[in-house]
């Protein structure tokens, strides 16, 4: 009986490896064309934003080999697509809803996110490379909606 289960056990793990590798979810790796960038503050902005945030959130993704081989396939296709749904520097002619976020998600650590940077060490960036891609995208993306005329968005509108 345990040669059976020491025989198969391979067998069936190679099988169902075949199959989710058939699942065509996860291998569709193109990149749309660059649209529209933001006016980046300086050229280091640019930089840091393209070691740490570009290949989610941007049109110019580097596919590593590994990105064939489900499941991890799967996990890096979805990251990506939510990558450029919620925040896309390539698409800027296009609303962003989470821009103002960015600046507050790279100095809390929130991005890139630890499992990126595991994978990706060049993206791992110092405290003061954290600290000065926050003030670059602050300085690039611009002042929050929020208080332009002195009053909150809240506010608008109350005349009491």
């Amino acid at each position: 009986m345990i040669k059976r289960v020491i025989l198969f056990t391979p067998l069936v793990t190679l099988t169902l490896f075949g199959l989710i590798n058939a699942v065509p979810y996860g291998r569709d790796h193109g990149n749309p064309p660059v649209r529209v960038e933001p006016a980046w503050d300086s050229p280091q902005t640019r930089e840091l934003a393209a070691r740490a945030c570009l290949d989610c959130h941007g049109n110019e993704t580097v596919w590593p080999w590994y990105s064939n081989i489900a499941p991890l396939s799967w996990f890096i296709q979805n990251h990506v697509d939510g990558g450029r749904d919620n925040l896309n520097f390539s698409e800027w002619d296009l609303p962003q809803e989470e821009a103002r976020e960015a600046a507050e998600s790279v100095r809390e650590g929130e991005m890139p996110p630890g499992n990126y940077v595991w994978l990706h060490p060049q993206a791992k960036l110092s405290t003061s490379e954290r600290a000065a891609l926050a003030r670059g995208l602050e300085a690039t993306i611009g002042p929050s909606d929020e208080g332009k005329d002195g009053r909150d968005e809240d506010e608008e509108g109350d005349d009491d």
